[in-house]
């Protein structure tokens, strides 16, 4: 569904800024995995990501 990719596509961006951001080593190798676990459920969904633009495969 296209919402679920959204909602996938924009949690991954929303946790690579917070791993960005994090202070500990812990916590960006954290926000780091979960931007990993949600951009991997966005493709298993059907988007493609080119750049920061998801189009549908």
């Amino acid at each position: 569904m296209v919402s679920n990719q959204r909602f996938y596509l924009r949690r991954a961006a929303e946790e690579r800024t917070a791993a960005q951001r994090a202070i500990t080593p812990q916590a960006r190798e954290w926000h780091s995995k979960l931007a990993q676990d949600f951009a991997r459920r966005a493709v298993e969904c059907g988007a493609v990501t080119v750049g920061a633009v998801a189009i549908n495969a």
